[in-house]
């Protein structure tokens, strides 16, 4: 009798342990998500939300960067780069992707600055997303992007343009360099992550 109270005691602690131990629930992000960050972002409509948000807010994949609204010349080809890669997308995989793009410069990105340029450059407003944050959120997110941007004496920024592919948890599965014309690489590693389920 003691020896079944004894096996008893050990199944409880057991089953503490394991409980205690037991894998994250799915909807967790996993550690190397990039939504892991606590950053507070507003978009082109005025709209606030958290970074962490952005999971659950484009519940698939999306292609993120960095960019600035005064850029002429690199961050209109990076908008371009962008609506390429979508453009050779079959319609029901380009309405599961997202996009998400970041200013480099939240003093002078204004919403009414982002609205203007999302008029002007952006694609399918349901899917495109043009947001700002405080320096602070800029250079969190710069980080776990991998995004090099230095501000210059005239205002202007050196930064480096890059096209990120995010799963639905943030986890990055492609990036490119390649603005100018569509990286083979990078399209495909789009058109998996946007296939049917």
């Amino acid at each position: 009798m003691n020896h079944l109270k004894i096996c008893r005691f050990c199944l409880g602690i057991l089953f503490a342990i394991g409980t205690s131990i037991a894998p994250a629930a799915t909807s967790e992000l996993p550690r190397n998500s990039v939504y892991q960050l606590d950053v507070a972002l507003v978009d082109q409509d005025g709209r606030s939300s958290q970074w962490r948000d952005a999971a659950a807010q484009s519940g698939g994949p999306r292609i993120v960067s960095m960019f600035y609204t005064r850029c002429d010349y690199v961050c209109p080809m990076l908008f371009e780069g962008i609506k390429n890669v979508e453009a050779q997308l079959p319609a029901d995989a380009r309405s599961r992707l997202q996009i998400g793009l970041i200013t480099i410069d939240p003093v002078r990105d204004d919403v009414v600055a982002l609205q203007k340029i999302a008029g002007q450059r952006a694609g399918d407003s349901a899917r495109w997303r043009l947001y700002r944050t405080q320096i602070a959120g800029v250079r969190k997110i710069a980080g776990v992007l991998g995004v090099q941007y230095r501000a210059l004496s005239n205002g202007e920024f050196n930064h480096s343009t890059v096209m990120i592919l995010l799963d639905h948890q943030g986890v990055e599965l492609a990036r490119t360099d390649n603005i100018a014309k569509t990286d083979p690489g990078f399209l495909k590693a789009v058109l998996k992550a946007t296939a049917a389920p």
